[in-house]
């Protein structure tokens, strides 16, 4: 079995702290990259510009600032963060989350 595309439960692969995420890395090839993240309650991932990007909250609550406007977080919620858009996450209780970004030499246009 492929460890690197299975994953049975998430639960035992992720990791919280209250410093900041400290994500596991779930796949990473030629343009692509998925992982998996956690924050502590009161954690935060400052505001900053990234990739084009998909997040899948798994569990906990919280909030995302994109380009400035406020969304909320709970388990089943899906945030498509276009490229070059201003985001940034902050925990209310435990969060659990994947984020799934293209790298730069997918995600150029001509």
């Amino acid at each position: 079995m492929d460890t690197s595309i299975y994953f049975p439960d998430w639960r035992g692969l992720i990791r919280y702290s209250a410093t900041g995420p400290q994500p596991t890395i779930l796949h990473e090839g030629r343009g692509f990259r998925a992982l998996l993240a956690g924050l502590e309650p009161g954690g935060r991932i400052p505001s900053h510009p990234e990739r084009l990007a998909l997040y899948h909250i798994l569990e906990g609550s919280g909030s995302m600032t994109l380009d400035g406007e406020r969304y909320a977080l709970s388990a089943g919620v899906t945030v498509i963060a276009p490229e070059g858009g201003s985001r940034g996450i902050e925990a209310e209780t435990r969060l659990a989350f994947i984020a799934v970004r293209l790298e730069p030499e997918l995600d150029s246009r001509p």
